[in-house]
C-alpha cells in the first residue's frame, strides 16, 4: 500500500523554515545571546551605571594610588564591590560605567551607519538592476568609484578637519557613505535575476507601475540576501568606529567608546591589563557574534551567494 506524505504544516513557509534552521544551530543561539546582552546593555546604560553607583565621568581618587602613578588600588585593576570591573588608572573613573556607555555610543554609530548603507544600497541596487540602460551604467560606475576610493584615509581626513560638529553624527554619515556599494552590488544581481520572472512579467502586463512592482514583487525577493548581508556588515561598522576612535579622530573625550578606551589603555597594558582586556573583550565578542550570525543567515537565506 503506497505511503501518503503528510500535508505541509501551516506556517511552514521559507521564513519559518529559516527560523527553525537557525534555532537548530548552537552557534546562532550563542551569538543571539551575546548580541542581546550588549544591545540591552547599551539601551539600559544610564540605568546600569546608576545601579553601579558611578557615572561614566565621575572621578574616584580614592580608588587609585597617587604614589604608584595612579594605578588602581586592589587586585584586577581595582575590582571591588564598589567598582565591579575596576577603575581607570590615574582618573579613577568606574570601568563598568564607561564600558556600558561605550557600548551605547559604539553600537549606535554602527547600527545607524548600517541603516544608511542598507537603505542607500537597496535603493541603488534595485534601480540599477530593474531599469538597466543608462541608470545601470551611472549607478554601477558610482559603485565602482566609491569602492575604489581610499575610504579610511578619507574618513581620517574628514574627521580631522571637521572639528566644530557633532562627532557621532558625522562618523555615522561618513561610515555609512562608504558602506552602500557592497550591498548595492548584491541587490543589483538579485534584481537582474528577478525582473524576468513570470510573476513580475504578469504584474507588468496587468498594468502595475514600476513603483508597485519594485515594492511588491522585487523587494520581497531580495529581502533574504539583504538581511544576511546586513548582519555581515555590522561587524565592519563596529570595527571602523573603533579604529577611528583608536586613532584619535573619532568620538571625543570624555564621551566613552570602546575604541577610545582601548587606545587609552595601551599605555597601561603591562601594569593594569584589565583596563585593556575589558573593552577589547567586549569589542571582540560583539564582532564575533555578528559574524557568526551573519554567516548562518547567509547560508540559509542566500545559499547561492554563500557558495561563491
Amino acid at each position: 500500500m503506497p505511503t501518503v506524505s503528510p500535508p505541509p504544516r501551516a506556517g511552514s513557509g521559507p521564513w519559518q523554515l529559516a527560523r527553525a534552521e537557525l534555532h537548530r544551530r548552537p552557534s546562532v543561539k550563542m551569538s543571539l545571546a551575546v548580541i542581546t546582552l550588549f544591545v540591552v546593555m547599551a539601551v539600559a546604560a544610564p540605568l546600569l551605571s546608576a545601579l553601579g553607583g558611578w557615572g561614566p565621568d565621575e572621578f574616584d581618587k580614592t580608588a587609585v594610588d597617587p604614589y604608584l602613578g595612579g594605578l588602581p588600588i586592589g587586585p584586577l585593576g581595582g575590582v571591588s564591590s564598589e567598582h565591579w570591573l575596576g577603575v581607570e588608572p590615574v582618573t579613577g573613573r568606574d570601568l563598568f560605567a564607561r564600558v556600558v556607555h561605550g557600548a551605547q555610543v559604539s553600537l549606535f554609530i554602527a547600527f545607524a551607519a548600517t541603516a544608511i548603507a542598507v537603505v542607500a544600497g537597496v535603493a541603488a541596487g534595485i534601480a540599477a538592476g530593474y531599469f538597466g540602460g543608462r541608470t545601470d551604467t551611472v549607478l554601477s560606475r558610482l559603485m565602482d568609484l566609491t569602492m575604489s576610493f581610499p575610504s579610511l584615509i578619507f574618513m581620517i581626513a574628514m574627521m580631522s578637519v571637521a572639528r566644530d560638529v557633532n562627532r557621532i553624527v558625522l562618523m555615522t554619515l561618513v561610515i555609512g557613505l562608504f558602506g552602500w556599494p557592497g550591498i548595492a552590488r548584491v541587490v543589483r544581481g538579485q534584481t537582474l535575476s528577478l525582473k524576468h520572472r513570470e510573476y513580475v512579467d504578469a504584474a507588468r502586463v496587468g498594468g502595475s507601475g514600476a513603483w508597485r512592482i519594485l515594492t511588491r514583487d522585487i523587494l520581497p525577493g531580495v529581502a533574504g540576501p539583504v538581511i544576511a548581508y546586513t548582519t555581515l556588515i555590522i561587524p565592519g561598522m563596529i570595527t571602523t568606529e573603533a579604529a577611528l576612535s583608536y586613532l584619535g579622530v573619532g568620538v571625543r573625550p570624555p564621551t566613552p567608546s570602546w575604541g577610545q578606551m582601548i587606545a587609552e589603555s595601551v599605555a597601561f597594558y603591562d601594569t593594569d591589563p584589565m583596563y585593556f582586556i575589558v573593552p577589547s573583550l567586549c569589542l571582540f565578542l560583539t564582532v564575533l557574534a555578528f559574524t557568526l550570525l551573519g554567516d548562518a543567515l547567509r547560508d540559509i537565506l542566500d545559499p547561492r551567494g554563500s557558495r561563491k
